[in-house]
């Protein structure tokens, strides 16, 4: 995140939890917006918290595999920098891709990371010659194909 996130930049949070990364995160974007996502019913009151001490948090205790939240969070966030998604620890690879695709897709950062020990288990351990790359925070190859109607 220290390399990647700057003081202007407005990041979403898919994944805050408690929000120690979000407090991270908030102290590199000091000019801008962390938008903190979470639906653990341990989330509330930590973030609520959290974001009494740092006036650059928005959170909202709300699942992200949730399209309709993500298109209406979309239309009023056009500018969003960075995208960080940390769910699921090692559980659960598949959502989390799912989850990436389509938030990337739609709100189309600059940069995106993602943190799950499945995904990175699953790139080790594939055997192919074929470069996936993307110059942006997203997969720009397919961002713009027919954004899936539900995650389920």
């Amino acid at each position: 995140m220290i390399r990647y996130i700057e003081s202007f930049d407005n990041v979403v949070e898919l994944g805050c939890h408690v929000g120690t990364s979000t407090k991270i995160i908030s102290k590199l974007c000091q000019d801008a917006t962390v938008y903190a996502f979470d639906n653990s019913p341990e989330s509330v009151e930590a973030m609520d918290n959290l974001g009494i001490e740092y006036s650059n948090i928005k959170f909202k205790c709300a699942d992200v595999r949730d399209k309709d939240m993500l298109y209406e969070f979309a239309k009023s966030h056009k500018d969003i920098d960075v995208l960080c998604i940390d769910l699921g620890g090692g559980y659960h690879p598949d959502t989390v891709f799912k989850v990436f695709f389509l938030w990337s897709s739609i709100l189309k950062p600059r940069v995106c990371l993602l943190r799950n020990r499945g995904l990175v288990d699953f790139i080790n351990s594939s055997q192919t010659g074929e470069r996936i790359h993307s110059d942006n925070g997203f997969l720009s190859s397919c961002a713009d194909d027919i954004i899936p109607k539900e995650l389920k």
